[in-house]
Parts: structure tokens; sequence; C-alpha cells
């Protein structure tokens, strides 16, 4: 009967340990009372935490397009691992990095992606996948009409803000009913950035000054110097028209939303 028990309790640990939400209530709680014994006077003991770099500075917006066009099945596993080069920094363990990117896919790899295992919730026009990436971050996959045509789509969103899918659902609505077919500049630039192979692209390193470090950089190849390493954020308007296929060269240029 002894050895039963310990079977459960062992059971009942692990099934906690990988059950992401109510750990994160019970470190919630735990945080809550480290500061209640603080402010009663008990000793505590806070670990500073050394500074992380950011991605870029620049400010991106909540959603973006990350790919232009429909992304084949190939390219959607490839976008999935976008990030895959990324340093392991607090943006990537708690799923900020991924938070708010979307692009757009087949309706075949939309219902692939439903039928590889149970979703996490479905309505109406969205699911959530079941396996979470990051935190409480998640796909979410819509299939939406959009000026009378059919439309699917991927996305990332943050589960731990209840509103996150409606709210990519309409930007996503938003961005896909635009009268002219435009990019912004940060679109062109993500889209370079996922359409280049790992090869090709990464994060600067101790070569750079430290305040670059950590930045997505790529292989660029001035005429006069044979190949660099650049910023994505640092490329000109003749570096990105030359990185992106001829298609999209001349669209004109909006503004991200």
């Amino acid at each position: 009967m002894r050895g039963q028990r310990i079977k459960g309790e062992a059971a009942a640990r692990l099934k906690a340990a990988l059950d992401p939400l109510p750990a994160r209530r019970r470190l919630r709680r735990g945080n809550q009372r480290t500061e209640q014994r603080g402010r009663s006077g008990f000793a505590s003991v806070v670990t500073p935490k050394e500074p992380q770099m950011s991605v870029s500075p620049a400010i991106r917006p909540a959603h973006r397009k990350v790919f232009e066009g429909v992304a084949s099945r190939h390219e959607m596993y490839a976008l999935f691992n976008r990030h895959s080069q990324a340093p392991f920094d607090d943006d990537r363990m708690n799923g900020t990095r991924y938070v708010g990117e979307w692009f757009e896919i087949s309706e075949t790899d939309h219902d692939h992606m439903f039928e590889i295992l149970p979703p996490l919730f479905y309505r109406g026009d969205m699911f959530a996948m079941r396996e979470f990436l990051a935190a409480s971050v998640t796909s979410m996959f819509f299939a939406l009409t959009i000026d009378d045509r059919s439309s699917w789509f991927h996305g990332y969103c943050d589960l731990g803000d209840r509103q996150s899918p409606d709210r990519m659902r309409a930007e996503i609505i938003a961005r896909e009913s635009r009268p002219v077919r435009a990019m912004s500049d940060q679109e062109k630039r993500d889209h370079i950035w996922s359409a280049t192979g790992p090869d090709f692209r990464g994060y600067a390193d101790a070569r750079f000054p430290a305040d670059l470090r950590n930045r997505q950089i790529v292989l660029n190849y001035p005429a006069t110097q044979g190949k660099i390493w650049k910023l994505l954020d640092d490329l000109t308007d003749e570096e990105i028209a030359a990185k992106l296929p001829v298609q999209f060269r001349h669209f004109p240029e909006t503004i991200a939303a």
C-alpha cells in the first residue's frame, strides 16, 4: 500500500510539472508569499538577473506578417523554426520573440495541422495547438473568409491573454483586406529573414560591438567588399530590393498597422 501511494504521488507530481498553467499559478503564489514574508520582517534573498540584450532596438508592431504569399508545407515548417538560432534569452524562453507573428498557409496544411493532435480548443474559425511552444504561447490556426475569398493562416498567440487570438484574427482580416497589395518596411525585412537559409543569417556575436550583439544579421554581398555580415535593420532600400523576390520588389510601401 505504501509503495502504491508513493507511485501515485510521483505521478501527480509529474502531471503537475507538465502542466504549464498550474505551474505558473504556483509560482505566482510563491512569489506573493515571498513578498508577504519580506513585508512582515522575514529576510528574503533576491538574486539579481543579468540584463538581456534585445533582438532589435526597433519598435515592432504587436502583430506582424512575417512571410509574403502562401507558404508551402516546407516553408511552413521553416517558418515555425525561424527563431531556432536565437539566443536562449528571456524573450525566447517566455515566448515573447514569437508572439504576434503570422503568415498564410494552404487549406491542406491547415487541415493537416488540425489532424496531428486534438486541438487545445476549437472555436468557430480558429483552433489552438495542444503543444505549447514556450510558456503560454502556442500556435493558432485560422480559416477566414476575406473579401469573399477563403484563406488560412498560422500565428503565435499568448493564451495567458484570453483576447490574444481574437486580436490576431482581427489584425489578419484588416491586413489582408487592403485594396492594394503592399508591404511595409518591417514586412520586407521579416520576409527576407524568413526566406533566408540558416547558413546565411544569424545573430550578432562577439565579432560585433557589445551593444549590437544578439541582433539579427544577414550575409550581404556589396560589390567592393566580397561578403559581409550586416544587421537586418541596417539594410538599405537597394539591399532590401536585391534580397526580395522579383515579384515583391516593386510593391508600394505601406506603414505597418
